[in-house]
Formats: structure tokens, C-alpha cells, sequence
């Protein structure tokens, strides 16, 4: 089961865009141009993946797009859900082998395209199809709610606009290059992966658990296990009925702990990171320790090298001492 706050709201109907007959005609000739110059011929793997900057938006992704759907990945460095993420999307625009094309866009290096698209938190990923562009979601996403949405954005692109993608040339990268040995732990943090992948969030679980018995410090199951226990717990949540005993129960602090858990899973860190300072700064004993564990937890959600996590914890120190 998937959690009902993820801001994963699929393909906007777009029946509602304006000018979307034009935008499909717009695309049909944008094809027949490149026909007619000899492009439009197959592309290599490697083309299915691309990085965008500023410079290169309205020829990678506003041309591309008359052809192939282009799913933008708004990510950063510091972004330790964006580092669990992007590979899942790279994987599956491989996977997907031409149907669409994952353009990727570090919010540090293109302030102006994050504004434009008007992004309050990352991992944030769009489309653009025929130069239209349409949110898809925000924030941590089971990968089978991932595939459903691709799978709809495709189905989109081809009976509104005719997209029928790019024919991929498997050999055209060259020889493959030899996969690094494996790690002591990765056939366990696989397991874990495939567990989350099928949706069985208790199995994934206990098989990061198991690495981080025999090495505490694996910083990737340490992430795992944060990201797996965090969609558990609201996976069965109302978001509805959460976010509102929030709002009339300002003193319940496991009213404000569950929708802290929601804030944070929709990719609203902050929201979630304010939510429970402001809880701990005003209970004490019992309830005071439940607030600062569980937003811990959430630190180890983001990572501890994100600015976000850095500004929580110096409020959090505040509160307290």
C-alpha cells in the first residue's frame, strides 16, 4: 500500500492546459523538421539520461520534449532523499528504453529554473511534454507509485500529442564497463531495496536492520531504515483527519509527531522540522522526549549534511538549553 500523502498527484489532466491543440501541433512540426534535416534517428543509452542547465533548457528539454516525454529531477547535492531517488529514475528512463528522457537539474547551479517552476523543496520532479510542463511529485516515492506515474505521462504523450518516444541503439555506448566488486553488505541492502520496491515495507525493514547489526555505522542502511520506518508509519494515515487534530490538538504531541511524519514524507522538511521544535519548546518530561526522538529520526531521513538538518539542530539546542 502506498502512503496517501505522498504528493505524488500523477499527470495533470491536460485536457486543461491551455492551448493544448496547439502544443501538439507545435510538436508535430518541430518532428517533421527534424525529419526532415536526418535527425530523429536512434540515440545512444547514455542520451536518456542528461544533465540541464539553464543554458541548455530550451534545446534539451523544450525541443526534446516535442519528441519524448522529459521528466525533470530537481536534486542537490546535499539532498540525501534526491541521492535515494535519482538513481531509481535513471534506472527506470533505462528501463523504459526511450519512452522517456530524465533530465536532471541541480537546484544550486539553476536558481532560476527552480524558481520558474516554483519549487518549495527537493527531490521535486516534473514533466514536460510538448513544451508543457506538469508537476508530477514532490519528496520520497515507493518506486511502483513512480512506475504508475510514468506510466500515465507516457499514455499522455502519446494519445494527446503523439509522442511515441526515441528509438534507443543498445551498442552505441561501447563496451560496458566492469561493475566494482561487491561489498560485504550489498546483497542485504539489495534484498532491501526489493522489499521497498514490492511494496513490503516490514521486510525492508529487517533486512537494513540486519546490516546495520553487524555494521552500525552504514551510513546507507542507517538511510534506509530512517526512509522504510518513516513510509510504514504513514502509510495508513488519514492525511485529512491528521493534519486537522493537528491543528485543533496544538498541545498533543502525538498529534503533532504524526503530522510531523506527513510533512516530512510530502517533502515539506521544514514544516515538519518547525513543527517539532516549536512542540518541544513548549512540554517537558515525557512528551518533551517524545518530540526531540522523533525528530531525530527525521534528521536521519534528510542526512546530517543537509543545511536544513544544521538549522534544526541549532533550534532544537535553543529550545532545550
Amino acid at each position: 500500500m502506498q502512503p496517501r500523502n505522498m504528493s505524488m498527484s500523477g499527470v495533470v489532466d491536460l485536457a486543461a492546459v491551455k492551448a493544448a491543440g496547439e502544443a501538439k501541433a507545435k510538436a508535430e512540426q518541430t518532428r517533421a523538421e527534424t525529419a526532415r534535416q536526418g535527425g530523429g534517428g536512434a540515440v545512444p543509452p547514455s542520451a536518456l539520461v542528461i544533465d540541464v542547465d539553464e543554458a541548455g533548457f530550451e534545446r534539451d528539454v523544450l525541443q526534446r520534449s516535442a519528441e519524448v516525454p522529459v521528466v525533470l529531477d530537481f536534486w542537490a547535492e546535499w539532498c540525501e532523499p534526491c541521492k535515494q531517488l535519482s538513481p531509481v529514475l535513471e534506472r527506470l528512463a533505462r528501463e523504459y528504453s526511450g519512452r522517456f528522457v530524465l533530465a536532471k537539474i541541480d537546484v544550486e547551479a539553476n536558481q532560476m529554473l527552480m524558481q520558474q517552476f516554483g519549487i518549495q523543496g527537493i527531490p521535486a520532479v516534473f514533466a514536460v511534454v510538448a513544451g508543457q510542463a506538469l508537476p508530477l511529485f514532490q519528496g520520497l516515492a515507493p518506486e511502483p507509485q513512480i512506475r504508475e506515474t510514468l506510466d500515465q505521462l507516457i499514455q499522455v504523450g502519446e494519445q494527446r500529442f503523439g509522442l511515441t518516444g526515441l528509438t534507443v541503439d543498445a551498442d552505441a555506448d561501447g563496451s560496458a564497463v566492469a561493475a566494482p566488486a561487491p561489498g560485504p553488505h550489498d546483497a542485504a541492502l539489495e534484498a532491501a531495496v526489493d522489499a521497498l520496491d514490492a511494496g513490503d515495507l516490514g521486510g525492508a525493514i529487517r533486512a537494513y536492520r540486519n546490516v546495520l547489526s553487524d555494521d552500525p555505522a552504514n551510513s546507507e542502511a542507517k538511510l534506509g531504515l530512517a526512509q522504510a520506518e518513516l513510509l510504514s508509519r504513514v502509510q495508513e494515515m488519514d492525511p485529512q483527519k491528521v493534519r486537522q487534530e493537528a491543528a485543533d490538538r496544538p498541545d498533543d504531541v502525538q498529534a503533532q509527531i504524526a503530522a510531523a511524519d506527513l510533512d516530512l514524507a510530502g517533502g515539506h522538511v521544514q514544516d515538519a522540522f518547525g513543527r517539532l521544535v516549536e512542540t518541544v519548546r513548549r512540554t517537558a518530561g515525557e512528551d518533551r522526549d517524545a518530540a526531540r526522538l522523533r525528530l531525530l529520526d527525521l534528521f536521519e531521513v534528510i542526512g546530517p549534511d543537509d543545511p536544513r538538518v544544521t538549522a534544526a539542530r541549532t533550534a532544537l539546542a535553543r529550545v532545550l538549553f
